[in-house]
C-alpha cells in the first residue's frame, strides 16, 4: 500500500476479500492474460513509492547541514540528516527558467535550447517527455504547486489537475529593519524604479499572509487528500524565497538582531578574469535604493545579505510544516523525499549579486534526497560525488521502479545512494549565455564565445580555477603558460559533453 496506515491495511484487506472472490474465474484465464492481471494489481495496490519533490528558488548551500552556520535552517537540515546530502550539486543554467526547464526534461541545455529566464520545455524542446507526464503516464497522481517550471502553463497537459499558485500579492505597510535607514529621497527612488520597492521588507504578519506560507498551506491540503488515494503521486511543491525581494514576516528578521553580517572576503573582481565573467547585476537594480551602476552602498549589502538570510529561514519554516504533515499522514513511509535549489546566488562574492554568471557560487546548489528504503540509502550520509541537475530525472524513474525514457542525458544517482563514496561520472557541465563551463574534481575551467555563434565558435576568453588551492575562484589562471595542458583536457572533455 501507499500509505502504510491501520486504515490504509484494512483498505487493502477488502480490496484482496474481492479479488478472492473472482479467484475462481481468474483461474481460467489464460497464462498470460492471468500475469497480466495480477501485475496491474500490483501496480494499483501501491508498490511504487510516492514522491514530493521540494524546488526553492536562487537557494545557494549556505546551510548548516552544508557546514556553514550564518543562516538558520532546521528543517531542511533535519531532512539532511535523515536522507543523502549531495556536497557537489550543480545546476544546468544559472536562471530560473533555464533551469528548472533542463532539470524537468533530462535534456542538456545549450546555446538554442534553455537559454533564459523564460525558457520553457514546450517551446526548446517538444518533442520530449517531461518528467512530470512521464510519471503522469506510469500511473502517478501528478500535482505541481508553487514555482516548478517557470511558467505555470509550460506542458500544463502533464499534471492530473492544473498548476496552483497564490493568487494574493501582499501590499502591507513594512516594519523597520534594525541596521537600515531609508534613505530620506525614498519615495523618488521607489518611483524610478522598475519594480516600485526596496529589494527587501519586514511584515508584522502571520507566514500564510505571504506566498510561501500559502503554498505551504495548499500543500498540507493536498498531502491530506493524497493520503485517502490510492495511486502513488508525484506532489512537487516550490518555494519562490529566497528571491528577490527578500520579503518575510519580522520573525525571521528577528532571528538576524545580532548575528554578525559584513560582506564577503572576495567582495571584487577575482584577479584576470575575464569582463565576460562579470555582469551587471541587473536583477537586482530592478528595485529602488540600488544604483544604476556601481557597488551598492555597505548598508544596503549587509542589508541584503540579512534579507536573504532571513528569507530561507522563512522557506524552511515552511518546508518543515510540509514534512511535518508528511510524517503526520503516515505518508513518509513510502515516500521519496528530494530537496534542491534552482541554481546558486552570489551575495557579494566577486563583486557580483544574484545569479547569471558560471562562477561556482552559481552554479552549485543543494540537493538532498531522502528514500523510504534505509537499507538502500542510509541515514544522513553525505557524497561529494560530482552530480549535475539532468541526473534527477533518472534517478526518480529508478527509484520509482519504471523505465526511463531515451532522451535523457544525465545518469541516475541511485549507485550513489546506495555508495555515497562513488566516483560517479566526475564532472558536471553547465552554461550561461555565451559561457560554457565545466566542473571536475579539482577544476573549474570556462569558455566563452562570439555571441554570433552562440557557443559553437571563436573562444574570446577563458577561466580556469584551481578548487584545491583556491576554492573561493579569486585567480584566474588560464592566461598562465603552465595550466596550458590542463586547459587542452577540459576543453576536450567539455566540448565533447557539452549540449548541441
Amino acid at each position: 500500500m501507499r500509505c502504510l496506515t491501520k486504515q490504509g491495511n484494512q483498505m487493502l484487506q477488502i480490496e484482496l476479500s474481492s479479488q478472492e472472490k473472482a479467484q475462481t474465474q481468474l483461474m481460467k484465464l489464460p497464462l498470460y492474460l492471468l500475469s497480466l492481471f495480477l501485475s496491474i494489481s500490483t501496480f494499483v495496490h501501491g508498490e511504487r513509492p510516492n514522491i514530493l519533490m521540494i524546488a526553492v528558488d536562487d537557494l545557494r548551500p549556505q546551510l548548516s547541514s552544508y557546514g556553514q552556520s550564518q543562516i538558520q535552517s532546521p528543517n531542511i537540515d533535519k531532512l539532511a540528516a535523515s536522507g543523502t546530502r549531495f556536497n557537489r550539486a550543480y545546476c544546468m543554467v544559472p536562471t530560473c527558467g533555464a533551469s528548472r526547464a533542463s532539470l524537468m526534461s533530462g535534456v542538456r541545455p545549450s546555446a538554442s535550447r534553455f537559454v533564459g529566464y523564460t525558457a520553457r520545455i514546450d517551446e526548446d524542446a517538444p518533442e520530449i517527455t517531461p518528467l512530470h507526464l512521464h510519471l503522469k503516464n506510469n500511473g502517478y497522481n501528478t500535482a505541481s504547486l508553487g514555482k516548478i517550471l517557470h511558467y505555470p502553463a509550460d506542458m500544463k497537459h502533464g499534471w492530473t489537475q492544473s498548476p496552483w499558485r497564490p493568487k494574493r500579492n501582499f501590499k502591507g505597510s513594512s516594519e523597520p529593519i534594525v541596521g537600515w535607514s531609508p534613505p530620506t529621497d525614498l519615495d523618488a527612488l521607489t518611483e524610478q524604479s522598475r519594480n516600485h520597492r526596496l529589494p527587501f521588507a519586514s511584515y508584522d504578519v502571520p507566514d500564510d499572509t505571504l506566498g510561501d506560507g500559502q503554498v505551504a498551506a495548499e500543500a498540507i491540503k493536498q498531502l491530506k487528500s493524497l493520503s485517502q488515494q490510492e495511486a502513488p503521486f508525484f506532489l512537487a511543491v516550490g518555494f519562490f524565497k529566497p528571491h528577490l525581494p527578500f520579503n518575510a514576516p519580522k520573525t525571521y528578521w528577528d532571528l538576524y538582531d545580532d548575528t554578525p553580517i559584513d560582506v564577503p572576503d572576495n567582495y571584487s573582481i577575482p584577479e584576470n578574469a575575464p569582463k565576460e565573467a562579470i555582469h551587471n547585476f541587473g536583477e537586482l537594480r530592478n528595485y529602488a535604493g540600488v544604483p544604476n551602476k556601481g557597488p551598492v552602498s555597505d548598508q544596503m549589502a549587509k542589508t541584503l545579505i540579512r534579507g536573504y538570510y532571513a528569507s530561507v529561514s522563512f522557506t524552511d519554516a515552511q518546508v518543515g510544516r510540509v514534512l511535518e504533515e508528511l510524517e503526520q499522514s503516515g505518508l513518509s513511509e513510502n515516500t521519496i523525499v528530494i530537496l534542491w535549489g534552482d541554481h546558486g546566488w552570489n551575495l557579494g562574492e566577486h563583486s557580483l549579486w544574484a545569479k547569471h554568471c558560471t562562477f561556482e557560487n552559481s552554479m552549485r546548489v543543494p540537493l538532498i534526497i531522502r528514500t523510504p528504503q534505509s537499507e538502500s540509502a542510509p541515514q544522513g550520509q553525505t557524497t561529494n560525488t560530482l552530480t549535475e541537475f539532468i541526473d534527477i530525472y533518472p534517478t526518480l524513474c529508478e527509484l520509482a521502479g519504471i523505465d526511463a525514457p531515451k532522451h535523457l542525458d544525465g545518469q541516475s544517482l541511485a549507485p550513489v545512494l546506495k555508495d555515497p563514496d562513488s566516483t560517479g561520472k566526475g564532472y558536471a557541465i553547465g552554461r550561461f549565455s555565451n559561457g560554457d563551463t565545466i566542473r571536475s574534481n579539482r577544476w573549474r575551467y570556462t569558455e566563452y564565445t562570439t555571441k554570433e555563434d552562440r557557443g559553437d565558435g571563436r573562444i574570446v576568453s577563458r577561466m580556469l580555477y584551481d578548487h584545491d588551492k583556491d576554492p573561493e575562484e579569486n585567480r584566474n589562471l588560464a592566461n598562465i603558460p603552465e595550466y596550458k595542458p590542463t586547459i587542452e583536457k577540459l576543453s576536450r572533455q567539455l566540448n565533447q559533453l557539452k549540449g548541441r
